[in-house]
């Protein structure tokens, strides 16, 4: 009994420890004093009661009846608020008396052996059913385990059926280290639903590449050989290139010359992957290198010439790349439509526009070496060189010549017209290139309604994005921001609002800037009940507005006399960002209910 008394006197020591905690922590992130009246002592006991029941479906406490534990749960926050309040240190001894006569009253702490019981005779929910499925995962790395078997039964203790969309979402968003990350996979891949090929394996090596995890993403890739899985040569370029994004060439390249280790043999394939990997991430003349020492034992081909002579043309380097281009003669390799078309590109980088045309025209002459590529190279330095005419012309012998003219061809004379002001030239140009059956990429349309949506009004925008649309263009998420806000500005709430369903139909969230700008665009047409929606829909979702957009309709609703209106969503808005500001607290101690 002795014993039973003295933990019962910690238990309630702490008990009112933990509500004056609260009783701080919530004066801290209040705008007001506290005053003790009954309306704000309902709402702050309701939310703690309904955190005390949480709290028990998680622990091993149980209750009598839920009526029972309100009526107590009030009885016990108000007493310990007002004794709190009003009485002095000295006096707590009696409260703690009767706290612990009403708390003995009212809870029962089980022991482990009936934990199991309680879990059946009571409905326990999981405190993390808001969470999406990826958070839950990542959720079980929070916790300190001792072992990884306690961890794999965590991962499958969360109930969440891993499937490869969520399993991409896991390893690719988030912060988790590099041997959580392995932890992760190695429960992963003995999941079901999850394919075993080496996409997976591609996945997590590409996440940790960009974590600079580079230890772990070596095990990962001998780990591949232990599991049966052949290391190929995407692997080889996935590994290569993210050593060369962290400025680690000399390891990139060692991890060439030790191919045998991991499966991989020196050839074609192998080296055209490392080349290219290395001018993409323009270290060409580490290429170089790696070429002059391999062409010995590699039977070299043009692609690889094309490979070195393409990163020198991108850095205008005309020098290295004549010489290259003799090195290739010389080793009796035929130069090729590519290699034409890297030589008058590394030209008109280089400024040289006049040897280009020279080029060109000796190509002309001689019948058999011109190819789009060679026409496109050559659209492309008119175009730097502020020739649209010359560009336009060489597009129109392309297609008198009989050569398709492809996507980079139109994008790139359409991007000119419009940084021109050119716009009814380049919806004309943008309806030739719909009417071949050339569909833009989702990049080339946001790069095509960028300068669109930043000068002019918003008809040639929408123009543009009904065409493409219609042909099968998907927009991406900033096209259609651009969109909105073009629009917003202008105040065409009709389009606004149409604009808005196509990009959830299309499976695009809402977040805070997308709000923004239709509680602009509502704003500046006057219609303040839309706008008072929206800005309820998106408190609602936990996203706040800035205080331009908040302020620019709280001014609306005041000039139009709605004042209940405007102190009603001033109230939800600070609410709001109470609960926001103690979500925030919660979840940085790790209680995440």
């Amino acid at each position: 009994m002795l014993i039973r008394g003295i933990s019962w006197n910690k238990f309630r020591c702490s008990s009112l420890l933990l509500n004056s905690s609260y009783l701080v922590f919530a004066s801290h992130y209040s705008t007001e004093q506290l005053v003790v009246n009954t309306t704000k002592k309902n709402s702050s006991i309701s939310d703690e009661c309904h955190i005390l029941n949480q709290l028990c479906n998680i622990f091993p406490i149980s209750l009598r009846s839920p009526s029972d534990v309100d009526s107590s749960c009030n009885q016990l926050d108000i007493r310990a608020a007002v004794d709190f309040s009003v009485r002095s240190p000295s006096d707590v001894d009696s409260p703690c008396n009767q706290l612990d006569n009403m708390a003995a009253d009212d809870f029962s702490v089980c022991n482990p052996s009936d934990v199991d019981s309680s879990c059946n005779q009571f409905d326990i929910r999981a405190a993390d059913d808001f969470l999406p499925p990826e958070d839950k995962l990542r959720g079980v790395f929070l916790q300190k385990f001792s072992s990884k078997i306690a961890i794999h039964r965590a991962l499958s203790g969360v109930g969440v059926e891993l499937n490869d969309e969520v399993f991409c979402k896991v390893v690719n968003m988030g912060d988790l280290s590099g041997e959580a990350m392995l932890v992760f996979f190695n429960w992963a891949i003995e999941q079901p639903n999850l394919s075993k090929d080496v996409g997976a394996f591609h996945i997590v090596l590409k996440a940790l590449g960009r974590r600079k995890s580079f230890v772990h993403m070596m095990k990962m890739v001998k780990d591949m050989g232990n599991r049966g899985v052949n290391v190929n040569s995407e692997t080889l370029f996935i590994v290569m290139d993210s050593y060369l994004r962290a400025h680690c060439v000399s390891k990139a390249t060692t991890i060439f010359g030790e191919l045998e280790k991991y499966g991989l043999e020196c050839n074609k394939e192998t080296l055209s992957v490392a080349l290219s990997c290395l001018s993409q991430r323009s270290h060409v003349g580490t290429a170089c290198l790696l070429f002059h020492r391999m062409r010995e034992k590699v039977q070299c081909d043009s692609s690889m010439y094309n490979i070195i002579i393409g990163g020198w043309s991108k850095l205008g380097k005309v020098t290295e790349v004549e010489k290259f281009l003799k090195l290739m003669v010389d080793d009796g390799v035929e130069p090729n439509c590519v290699t034409h078309s890297y030589v008058i590109e590394g030209f008109g980088r280089a400024g040289r526009f006049d040897d280009a045309i020279r080029i060109f025209n000796y190509l002309e002459e001689k019948g058999s070496a011109l190819s789009s590529e060679v026409y496109n190279a050559m659209i492309f330095n008119c175009i730097a060189n502020h020739d649209i005419g010359g560009a336009l012309k060489f597009h129109e012998g392309m297609v008198h010549d009989g050569f398709e003219p492809n996507m980079d061809s139109y994008v790139r004379i359409i991007l000119y017209f419009l940084k021109s002001r050119r716009v009814s030239d380049a919806i004309e140009l943008l309806e030739v290139m719909l009417g071949r059956g050339l569909i833009p990429s989702t990049g080339a349309l946001t790069e095509i309604l960028k300068p669109l949506c930043s000068y002019g009004p918003p008809y040639a925008a929408l123009m543009v994005y009904n065409k493409a649309r219609k042909a099968g263009c998907r927009v991406s998420m900033t096209g259609y921001k651009l969109l909105l806000m073009r629009l917003s500005r202008f105040g065409k709430c009709g389009m606004l609002l149409k604009i808005w369903e196509e990009m959830q139909e299309s499976g695009y969230g809402c977040d805070m800037q997308v709000y923004e700008y239709l509680i602009n665009g509502l704003c500046n047409t006057g219609k303040l009940d839309y706008a008072v929606l929206v800005m309820e829909e998106c408190i609602s979702k936990g996203l706040f507005p800035s205080k331009i957009i908040s302020s620019k309709l709280n001014n609306r609703l005041m000039d139009s006399n709605k004042v209940d209106v405007a102190y009603k969503l001033f109230l939800k808005l600070r609410n709001a960002r109470l609960n926001e500001n103690a979500q925030r607290y919660w979840r940085a101690k790790g209680w995440h209910f």
